[in-house]
């Protein structure tokens, strides 16, 4: 640019200051939110595969007998045809260890290693170091957090040990590493060390290339040597289902984003170009050409839209790096960060968007003619919108309010563009709201033994945390009598209602392998799963299962299933399909009545009004432990991690993508105001106080206010009764209506109050400047 020329775009930008700020923060906002949703969707998208490339993930996990294949021939087994990488062997055992409570967390598999690299499975130590001694140990990071943390210990075989670190496997090959020689000391008769072997193939993309592989690897090692393979599409496969429904949750906010940083970049500088066609007509007049004229106000929006760019870059990478390392914990993958890649995509975009924004309402600058642009100037035309003055004067409302009614007619393409921007941000709020509430209720049911106040043990395995490990020495006790703990949870003062709840493996015809059965004993209703068709059980013979059951059976509700636990045999009706009662595992809901002999390992307890849980689970602790039982209170329920990420985005990307409207309708009504401020000044002068100046701005954005909260709230009801099943499916699963009628009349009505306090709250600023313009200033401006 020349000087001339550059000292226009300087002048202008300084000189429309409001117009310049709001452009730098719009842009900002929306570079930032879609570096945010960018991120997460990069690694949403496929998160296993990310990690699992970072990490050089094992596409087989073999585990060998040392006792029938040496070490070195293992080895040798990184050679073979189509390997492109190997790690091991690694010794392996099974560790069944106590936590400092007494409590036994489930068998977990103990790799010894003698630091975290390597070629195959290279982990990433997400906190703490690795383990250097014997002792030590190293869990997996899904167990970080409440259950344990760097410092806490572990005693198995007499042997305590230290967690010194967390760290992250990608192809899930340990839950707990420790060195090898730690491993071979905590082996057993009962858990022998074998080997580990992580291998990486040319050719590892399908089932059959992988059972290829494994034939291959069997081939090359003695018979039995092979005692079973792990492939890494199994582990793949749970992961993507876990991350899948985060895809159309940030397409839809990403859409919004986009939709949003259109209207309002658009919207600035056509009113930029507006308001100084006076302005455009004197540089013509004294020489600049209509292709420096459509130049001069292009850089003027790409001047502060590049500063903002800049900035929202920086806020964006400093806002996704929390929510990454949520998301890394809730996927259980690698770590995180910010793709180089958004980082230049973005900012890119955002320039050619407000570029475009600016391109053509700058070309409608370049080519008005001098005398006309001279002649118009900034004031709008003559008589449009009388009608809108005449109609609202008959309105039983204050001067000011009616005459600030009327004002938006005067210019529709400007009042269609605030109104898109509070709609859209309406929108945002109350699908945001919409899916909070839809994730907070399908957390609290996939949960429901949790809702009970107390959980009563009788003893023996079979309940997550229910199996209590005696002091050393002491004689392991016999489960006990369910009668016998029935009868003192009864007798115990305080106690509302309860009811008994065991869990085992059945066999299921035409289900391969086995199936996870919970047994209810009592009125289960209170710890019943959310349904999302049929009913929960109500009488011996019945069978509440999940959809994935259904599919994977064939067999539909109201058909019959032969159950088989132990040495009883049951046909059962299938009543209703739960949701969320067995993840990736087939599960089904019967009653401990069809299966005689079959025993409650836990009684859920609700408690009356006003009693204290602990003191409850306490005084009954005492007096069922000499019956081989224990009670305790239970805690409130963490939130999933995945349910945090996407509430957490939820709200950072709506409070955005509501300032971005803000800001809209900011620009609008500065605008606005600055072409009426002759009139403003006239009004003042026959009487008007500042308080009605400010009802009069204010005023001027009620209405399309209150129109972009009706028009906002359906379309944002619509888009979450659109997204949420998508977001279900995505998951392999349908959502029951609990989780989706989540609205009420009265949050509805609040939801459409949100526009008008967009359009109020945008307005503001503008009313006080009003407020506060002298009179005798406001006349002189022509």
């Amino acid at each position: 640019m020349t000087g001339p020329l550059v000292r226009v775009v300087r002048s202008g930008v300084g000189r429309r200051r409001v117009q310049t700020v709001v452009i730098a923060i719009a842009t900002m906002m929306a570079v930032a939110a879609a570096v945010v949703a960018g991120s997460l969707m990069v690694v949403s998208n496929a998160p296993f595969d990310h990690a699992f490339a970072e990490q050089n993930g094992p596409h087989v996990t073999a585990e060998f007998d040392p006792a029938k294949v040496s070490a070195e021939r293992l080895g040798d087994t990184g050679k073979l045809d189509g390997v492109t990488a190997s790690a091991g062997p690694y010794p392996t055992t099974i560790l069944r260890a106590t936590d400092s409570s007494g409590r036994r967390p489930p068998a977990m598999t103990l790799v010894g290693r003698t630091g975290p690299h390597a070629d195959v499975d290279d982990l990433d130590l997400t906190s703490g170091r690795w383990a250097r001694k014997p002792g030590e140990i190293v869990l997996s990071s899904s167990y970080e957090g409440p259950a344990f943390t760097v410092g806490d210990t572990l005693t198995a075989s007499g042997t305590t040990l230290t967690v010194v670190g967390f760290a992250t496997s990608a192809g899930r090959t340990a839950e707990v590493w420790a060195t090898p020689a730690q491993v071979r000391a905590l082996a057993s008769k009962d858990t022998p060390v074998t080997g580990q072997m992580l291998y990486r193939f040319d050719s590892a993309g399908s089932k059959g290339a992988i059972a290829a592989d494994r034939k291959k690897l069997l081939a090359a090692v003695p018979s039995g040597a092979l005692l079973g393979t792990r492939s890494y599409l199994d582990t793949k496969r749970a992961a993507d289902q876990g991350a899948a429904p985060t895809i159309p949750f940030l397409v839809a906010f990403g859409a919004l984003g986009i939709v949003m940083s259109v209207i309002i970049v658009g919207s600035v500088i056509s009113g930029a170009v507006g308001t100084s066609l006076r302005r455009i007509g004197i540089l013509k007049a004294i020489g600049f050409t209509p292709r420096e004229v459509v130049r001069a106000y292009v850089a003027q929006a790409l001047v502060p839209a590049g500063v903002g760019i800049a900035l929202g870059v920086v806020l964006g990478n400093l806002l996704a790096v929390p929510l990454l390392d949520d998301t890394e914990q809730a996927y259980g993958t690698a770590t995180l960060s910010v793709a180089w890649w958004v980082d230049v995509v973005v900012p890119a975009g955002a320039l050619l968007v407000v570029g475009i924004a600016a391109f053509v309402p700058a070309l409608r600058a370049g080519r008005l003619r001098t005398v006309e642009a001279i002649a118009v100037g900034r004031a709008p035309r003559t008589g449009r919108g009388q009608w809108a003055h005449r109609a609202a004067a008959r309105l039983p409302l204050p001067r000011a309010v009616t005459y600030g009614l009327a004002g938006p007619f005067a210019h529709p393409v400007r009042t269609l563009a605030m109104l898109l921007a509070v709609a859209f941000g309406t929108i945002a709020a109350t699908f945001a709201v919409g899916l909070t509430s839809s994730l907070n209720e399908v957390n609290a049911v996939q949960d429901p033994q949790n809702r009970s106040a107390v959980s009563v043990f009788t003893g023996g395995p079979g309940i997550a945390g229910g199996e209590h490990v005696p002091a050393p020495g002491a004689p392991q006790p016999e489960p006990a009598d369910p009668a016998k703990v029935s009868a003192a949870i009864e007798a115990q003062a305080g106690t509302a209602s309860y009811y008994g709840m065991g869990q085992q493996d059945a066999t299921v015809a035409g289900v391969s392998g086995t199936v996870r059965t919970t047994l209810y004993q009592g009125d289960s209703t209170r710890g019943s799963y959310a349904m999302i068709s049929g009913h929960w059980l109500t009488g011996a013979g019945q069978v509440v299962v999940p959809g994935r059951f259904l599919e994977t059976t064939g067999t539909e509700i109201g058909d019959t299933v032969r159950v088989t636990l132990g040495k009883r045999t049951a046909t059962l009706r299938i009543v209703g399909e739960a949701f969320g009662s067995s993840g990736d595992d087939l599960e089904i809901q019967a009653n401990l009545a069809d299966f005689p002999g079959t025993r409650p390992q836990v009684f859920l307890v609700d408690l009356k009004p006003g009693v204290s849980a602990p003191e409850y689970a306490k005084n009954l602790a005492a007096r069922i432990e000499p019956l081989g039982a224990d009670a305790r209170a239970n805690s409130p329920s963490e939130r999933d991690n995945f349910v945090v990420v996407l509430n957490t985005m939820a709200a950072l990307l709506t409070l955005m993508l509501v300032c971005v409207a803000g800001l809209g309708v900011l620009n609008s009504v500065v605008l606005d105001t600055r072409e009426r401020v002759h009139d403003l000044g006239v009004c003042k002068a026959l009487g008007m106080s500042p308080r009605q100046t400010v009802s009069l701005v204010l005023a001027s954005v009620a209405g399309i206010g209150v129109l972009g909260g009706l028009v906002g709230v359906p379309a944002g009801y619509a888009l979450h009764g659109f997204v949420l099943p998508v977001m279900g499916h995505a998951a392999g699963t349908d959502l029951p209506r609990s989780v989706l009628d989540v609205y009420d009349t009265p949050q509805l009505l609040l939801l459409g109050l949100a526009g008008l306090v967009i359009a109020l709250l945008g307005a503001l600023l503008p009313a006080g400047w009003a407020a506060r313009a002298r009179t005798a200033t406001a006349l002189r401006t022509e």
